[in-house]
C-alpha cells in the first residue's frame, strides 16, 4: 500500500501513517489512555513540524558546538585528575560512582573516545532554544527514523531525508572501527526494554540494506580469546562483534548480564564499545560547570569565542547544589534572591512562588536521573514540598549530586493531529521540545534527523507521549510562522 500525497485529505494522511506503522508502535510507552485503533503511542499529525530556515541553520551549526563541548569536557576531566586543572572538577563528577566505573573512564585506550550519537533536548522558547539536557545514550532513533520515512514518502522534504537516521547510523558505527564493513550489534538491557522494538526495527532496516548489523540482549553474547560474538540456533559460524552500541546505563552495570565481557574486550581493544564507558560525560553537572566563573577562561581557550557565546545563550544558568557550608564572605556565584547574593542553599526553601521559577535535577548515574525522573519544578508545587525536595538534594550531595537551573517557559505553537474518537483533524496549542540527532562520522557531527514533541500547554515537565504530538521536522519560512 502506497502512501497518499501531501495534497491529500489530512485525515486520510493520518490514517495511512497509522496503518503503515507497526501494530503497537516501536516504543512501549504508556498506553492507558491510547485509542485502541492507534498504532502509535502519540497523537498523529498530518504534517511535519515546521522550522524556519534560520532555525534550521542554527541546528545544523549546533552539532559542531556540542561536539566541541564534549571534547573540551573530556579534556577538562582528565586534566583535573592530573591536577593540571583544579581537582574539585573531577571530584564533583566522581561522586557516588564505584571505583571500577571511575577506573574505566580513565583507560588510556579510550581517552579520546566520545559518544557516537549526540542528542540534545532543546526547549523552543520565545528567545530561541534552551538546552534541557545532553543525552549521550539516547533512545528514539528507531521510531523517529520510522516516522521520518513515512512523512518523506508523503512528499515532505524531511530534515535528514527518509533514511538519514538509518543508513548514517551504520556509517557512524563503521567510522569508529578499523575493521572494514564491521559487524555492529545493538545491545539493549532489561532496564531499557521499552526501546527494544525500535532498535530491532533499526537493525532490520540496516540488514535489508545489506549492512552487517544485529540487535541482542547482553546475555546473548559469547566470547573466546579473540573477543565477543553472537551465534544463533542453526548458525555454524560465530558472528564476531566489532562494534557494540551500548544501550544500557553505566549505573546499571551490576544488573547487566555479562557486562564485564563488554568492558574487558573494550579495554583490550578487541571491541569498540560506544558510547564509551565514561560515566563522567553523562552528568548534567557539566551544564553548571559551563557557567562556573573559575572555568570561564578554560572554556574560552578550548571552545573559542563564538562557541562560548552560543553555549552561554543555550545553557540555562545552572548551579551545583553543594551541601558544604560557605564562609560568611563567600557567595553562590550568579545566584541571588531579589538582588541579594546568597551563600546558603537553605535560602531556597523560603522562596515565593515567583522566585521558585527554578528546576532541581539529579545529575546522573542513577535510575532517577533519566526520563525526567527526579525533576522538581519549584513554582509547580507548594512551598513545603519544594523545601522537602531542596533538603533531599542537599542530603544526597555526597552520592547523588543535583543541579539547580533557571526555569525557561517553552513557546506555544499550534499543531494539528487526528482525533480517533471524533474522526477529525483538531488543533492543539502546545509547548515544543526538539531533539536533533547528530551522528559523529569521521569525527564530524552530521544532523541526521530531528524529532519534534509538542506537549499540551499545561504540562510543565515535558516528557511522555500519549497526550503529545510527535513528528519529524521540515523547513518552511511560510509555514513555520517565523
Amino acid at each position: 500500500m502506497s502512501l497518499p500525497h501531501i495534497e491529500s485529505d489530512p485525515i486520510t494522511i493520518c490514517r495511512q501513517i497509522n496503518e503503515r506503522s507497526p501494530t503497537g508502535g516501536l516504543f512501549a510507552g504508556d498506553r492507558a489512555n491510547l485509542h485502541p485503533d492507534s498504532n502509535l503511542p502519540w497523537r498523529i499529525s498530518p504534517e511535519p513540524f515546521w522550522l524556519s530556515p534560520e532555525q534550521f541553520r542554527y541546528l545544523e551549526q549546533l552539532g559542531d558546538v556540542l561536539h566541541q563541548f564534549y571534547k573540551s569536557s573530556n579534556q577538562l576531566y582528565h586534566q583535573s585528575v592530573k591536577s593540571i586543572e583544579p581537582n574539585w572538577i573531577h571530584e564533583y563528577l566522581d561522586r557516588g560512582k564505584p571505583g571500577e566505573v571511575l577506573e574505566m573512564g580513565l583507560w588510556n585506550r579510550i581517552k579520546s573516545q566520545l559518544p557516537m550519537v549526540i542528542r540534545p533536548d532543546l526547549l523552543l522558547t520565545e528567545d530561541g532554544f534552551k538546552l534541557v539536557e545532553l543525552d549521550s545514550v539516547p533512545g528514539g532513533m528507531g521510531f523517529t527514523a520510522q516516522v521520518s520515512e513515512l512523512y518523506a514518502e508523503l512528499g515532505y522534504d524531511i530534515i535528514g531525508g527518509a533514511r538519514g537516521l538509518i543508513d548514517s547510523f551504520y556509517t557512524a558505527a563503521s567510522s569508529t572501527s578499523k575493521v572494514e564493513d564491521p559487524n555492529c550489534a545493538l545491545f539493549v538491557s532489561d532496564e531499557s526494554e521499552s526501546y527494544r522494538r525500535e532498535m530491532q526495527w533499526l537493525v532490520e532496516q540496516l540488514v535489508a540494506a545489506g549492512k552487517n548489523a544485529r540487535s541482542a540482549h547482553p546475555r546473548e553474547v559469547r566470547f573466546d580469546e579473540n573477543g565477543l560474538f553472537l551465534q544463533g540456533e542453526g548458525e555454524s559460524e560465530p558472528w564476531r562483534v566489532d562494534v557494540a552500541y551500548r544501550f544500557f546505563e553505566l549505573f546499571d552495570l551490576k544488573n547487566i548480564p555479562k557486562s564485564e565481557l563488554f568492558t574487558y574486550f573494550a579495554k583490550k581493544n578487541a571491541l569498540r564499545l560506544t558510547p564509551p564507558p565514561k560515566a563522567y560525560l553523562e552528568e548534567k553537572l557539566w551544564l553548571a560547570l559551563y557557567h562556573h566563573p573559575q572555568l570561564k577562561e578554560y572554556w574560552r581557550r578550548t571552545l573559542g569565542k563564538e562557541s562560548c557565546a552560543a553555549l552561554g545563550n543555550l545553557i540555562p544558568h545552572s548551579w551545583i547544589v553543594d551541601s558544604r557550608p560557605l564562609p560568611p564572605h563567600a557567595i553562590i556565584p550568579g545566584f541571588d534572591i531579589g538582588g541579594q547574593p546568597v551563600n546558603d542553599w537553605q535560602a531556597l526553601k523560603k522562596l515565593t512562588k515567583k522566585q521558585r521559577e527554578l528546576v532541581l535535577k539529579p545529575s546522573g548515574f542513577s535510575d532517577i536521573a533519566y526520563e525526567s525522573k527526579g525533576v522538581s519544578i519549584g513554582h509547580d508545587m507548594p512551598e513545603e514540598e519544594w523545601a522537602t525536595r531542596v533538603q533531599q538534594a542537599l542530603d544526597r550531595f555526597e552520592h547523588q549530586p543535583y543541579i539547580l537551573q533557571e526555569f525557561h517557559k517553552a513557546a506555544r505553537r499550534t499543531v494539528r493531529y487526528y482525533d480517533f474518537d471524533k474522526d477529525q483533524i483538531v488543533p492543539m496549542r502546545g509547548r515544543v521540545m526538539l531533539r536533533p540527532y547528530y551522528y559523529i562520522i569521521d569525527d564530524k557531527p552530521q544532523l541526521c534527523g530531528i524529532q519534534a514533541l509538542v506537549f499540551p500547554a499545561d504540562k510543565k515537565i515535558l516528557h511522555g507521549m500519549v497526550d503529545s504530538a510527535i513528528m519529524p521536522c521540515a523547513v518552511s519560512a511560510e509555514k513555520s510562522g517565523l
